[in-house]
């Protein structure tokens, strides 16, 4: 079964973020934790379908749509999903906005039309977008308030150095978390939060996986999740707040759910798309 994932451009406002989604790491952990999950099935025919420079490995591929709003000026509002401030991610209301309502995989080869144009697409860069935005939608300041753009705007600092709170939840707890627990070692990281998929979390992560809705994804759920997580990340925070430990310590758990989660998710969408069935392989 061939993959082709478009987006249809009807976003009534166009913003670029000030900062990319997930740093280069939590998007790489995120498809990493995928590929581990993946049926023997779905693994050949996500390698079929990697550039070559990927070396066969999708995580490798899973920051490219950062680098690629300028080239596709389409795919820059598709990387976030924010709201009002009420904690809440309206499927109905929002969809016309938000990326979640752009995303649409399909298990077919041909066209797909985007409401103004028709055209046919490289299924190896779907495949990346794909997977790039499924690790988007779990990152809560991309479903953040839209007056401050996704918390953009908030200026902080963390701990010593300046930030803002977008880019802390992007980059500096990741960056913090590897500094102090895993020996800046991105593969002992990624290897702790899989302990803790199969450990802690074990019986969460049927839930997870699951997604029982036949005519959309269930990315508005993803979505929802993450809007009611930013709202809590927004506790507390003022312009030029500094944040240290006792942030950084109940941030940090949920990045690292949320890394999980967007893993177990992605996994379950290429099974589901290559094997036929959502069910993960043991890692």
């Amino acid at each position: 079964m061939l993959l082709v994932v478009h987006v249809l451009l009807v976003a009534a406002a166009v913003r670029t973020p000030a900062a990319h989604a997930w740093g280069k790491e939590g998007h790489y952990m995120v498809c990493k934790i995928a590929e581990s999950f993946l049926t023997k099935k779905a693994s050949a025919a996500v390698k079929d379908l990697l550039p070559g420079w990927a070396g066969g490995d999708l995580a490798e591929t899973c920051s490219w749509p950062d680098t690629q709003r300028f080239r596709y000026k389409w795919s820059s509002p598709l990387h976030f999903a924010d709201s009002p401030g009420d904690c809440k991610f309206d499927y109905a209301k929002d969809a016309s906005e938000h990326m979640l309502s752009l995303l649409v995989w399909l298990g077919k080869q041909g066209t797909a039309t985007t409401g103004t144009e028709r055209g046919t697409y490289d299924r190896s860069e779907s495949l990346m977008f794909l997977a790039h935005f499924v690790g988007d939608v779990h990152q809560p300041l991309h479903c953040g308030h839209t007056d401050d753009l996704g918390g953009n705007t908030i200026i902080v600092h963390w701990y010593r150095r300046k930030s803002n709170l977008h880019h802390v939840w992007d980059v500096n707890v990741i960056e913090t978390a590897m500094k102090n627990f895993y020996n800046n070692d991105v593969s002992t990281m990624i290897q702790a939060i899989q302990r803790n998929i199969t450990d802690v979390w074990s019986n969460e992560e049927k839930q997870w996986e699951t997604c029982r809705i036949r005519t959309k994804t269930c990315a508005d759920k993803y979505a929802e999740e993450s809007s009611k997580l930013a709202c809590k990340a927004y506790e507390g925070v003022q312009q030029d707040s500094i944040l240290k430990d006792d942030y950084f310590f109940a941030a940090l758990p949920v990045v690292q759910k949320r890394i999980a989660q967007g893993g177990v998710r992605l996994a379950a969408i290429l099974n589901k798309i290559f094997s036929g069935n959502s069910r993960l392989q043991s890692s």
